[in-house]
């Protein structure tokens, strides 16, 4: 029987979007900060390997960023992944 701790999941939390040309970015150093295209209260998308599977908001619990799943990302007929459905119950992911 295989065992789940065998399989390879890559979670990704996108928090928002930022466009620059390459030039700005070269230049950047370290402690750079780039602004996102988001407001503090706007839903993040959760990516498994890269694929969107669902939407989120982020919250704050002490020293720790979790991110709590609001609804899923299901895929139509023709594959695309832009319909929502709400989750089932919601589920909390502590970072």
């Amino acid at each position: 029987m295989p065992r789940i701790d065998e399989v390879n999941l890559e979670l990704t939390i996108v928090l928002g979007a930022a466009k620059m040309p390459i030039h700005q970015l070269l230049r950047m150093g370290r402690g750079a900060v780039i602004e996102l295209t988001t407001e503090d209260d706007d839903a993040v998308t959760i990516l498994a390997n890269d694929h969107p599977i669902a939407r989120g908001s982020v919250f704050v619990n002490g020293d720790r960023i979790g991110v709590e799943i609001t609804s899923m990302i299901t895929r139509d007929q023709k594959g695309r992944t832009d319909r929502l459905t709400p989750a089932p119950e919601p589920v909390a992911a502590a970072a």
